[in-house]
C-alpha cells in the first residue's frame, strides 16, 4: 500500500543497530508510511535473521511494510541514496542512518513542519548522549527561521560553514531546552544535516536526487550535503528542534574522506551555477 512517507535506511555491517532503528520507527506516532532498507553487507544476510524478520512482522501488522533489498556491488554512499530514492514512490521520503535511536514523536513533527513550510527538506540532527554533560556555550549560536522557509541562494564562497556547529556533540540537546522545552517544532537555518533528514520527494528529485552519483569515485562522503546545499538554494530547508534523535555512536564506516561530494558544488559554483541538477 502506497503512504505518505517513505522511510529509506541504507545499511551494512550494523544488524544491531539497524535492528534498533526499525524498532523505534514502530514506536511512532505517526503511522502513514513503509520502509525501505538497502543492504550493502557482504559476508553476512543478517536481513534474514529472527531478530529483522521479527520487527519487519510488527510492522505488517501495526502501520506499514518493510521492504529489505540487497544491495551489491558497492557503489559509494551517493550511488546507494540513489539507488533507495529509485525504489520509493511516497510523496516524502526520510533518510536514516543505521545507526540511531528515535523518540516516538520525531517523524510527526518532521512531516508536519515540512508539509507547513512546503521546503525541500527538514533534518534533526543526531546527538551523542555520551556528551550530555558538555556543555558547549560558544557552540549554540543557532539562528531561528522568522517567518516560512525561505531559500538561501548561496554559492561555494558563501556557505554558511558554521552553522554546522549546532549539531556537534549534545548541542540540540541543549538548545532544546531553551528554544523547546514543550516540543513544539522550533525551526532553524542550517548548511546541512546529517543522519536523520526527511525530503520531499518531488523537490530532491527537481534537483537531481543523487543521480550524479557516477562522477564519484566509490570511497567518498558528503553525498546528502551535496543534495542539500542544491535544495538549499532552490526550495530550502530547516532544522527543527527537539531533535530527539540519538546517536549510537557506533564507528564509522566511510573511513576515506578524502573525496567530498561537496566538490561537485564547488564545481557548479565556479560554473555559474546555471545547472541546479549537477548531471543529466
Amino acid at each position: 500500500m502506497e503512504r505518505l512517507l517513505d522511510v529509506l535506511i541504507p545499511t551494512c555491517d550494523r544488524k544491531t543497530g539497524l535492528a534498533i532503528v526499525l524498532t523505534s520507527l514502530l514506536g511512532q506516532t505517526f503511522k502513514d508510511f513503509n520502509v525501505i532498507v538497502s543492504d550493502q553487507t557482504q559476508d553476512d544476510d543478517y536481513l534474514e535473521s529472527v531478530e529483522i524478520q521479527t520487527i519487519r512482522r510488527a510492522f505488517e501488522i501495526r502501520c506499514g511494510d518493510v521492504r529489505l533489498l540487497k544491495h551489491l556491488p558497492r557503489k559509494g554512499m551517493a550511488e546507494q541514496r540513489h539507488f533507495l530514492l529509485s525504489q520509493s514512490s511516497a510523496p516524502y521520503v526520510q533518510f536514516l542512518d543505521d545507526d540511531l535511536l528515535l523518540e516516538p514523536e520525531v517523524l510527526e513533527r518532521m512531516i508536519t513542519v515540512l508539509r507547513d513550510e512546503k521546503c525541500g527538506f527538514v533534518g534533526c540532527c543526531a546527538i551523542g548522549l555520551s556528551y550530555i554533560h558538555d556543555v558547549r556555550p560558544h557552540q549554540h549560536n543557532i539562528e531561528p527561521w522568522d517567518g516560512r522557509v525561505q531559500p538561501e541562494p548561496f554559492t561555494w564562497e558563501t556557505i554558511p560553514w558554521d552553522r554546522h556547529k549546532v549539531h556537534n556533540a549534545a548541542n540540540a540537546y541543549h538548545l532544546a531546552q531553551k528554544f523547546a522545552p514543550d516540543g513544539r517544532p522550533f525551526r532553524y537555518k542550517v548548511a546541512w544535516v546529517g543522519a536523520n533528514v526527511m525530503y520531499d520527494r518531488a523537490k530532491l528529485v527537481d534537483v537531481g536526487g543523487f543521480s550524479w552519483w557516477p562522477m564519484l569515485p566509490p570511497e567518498h562522503a558528503g553525498e546528502e550535503v551535496m543534495a542539500q546545499f542544491l535544495l538549499l538554494r532552490k526550495h530550502g530547508g530547516c532544522g527543527i528542534l527537539p531533535s530527539a534523535t540519538y546517536h549510537l555512536e557506533l564507528p564509522t564506516l566511510v573511513d576515506n574522506r578524502e573525496v567530498n561530494a561537496t566538490s561537485l558544488f564547488q564545481k557548479l559554483s565556479e560554473n555559474g551555477g546555471q545547472n541546479d541538477r549537477s548531471s543529466g
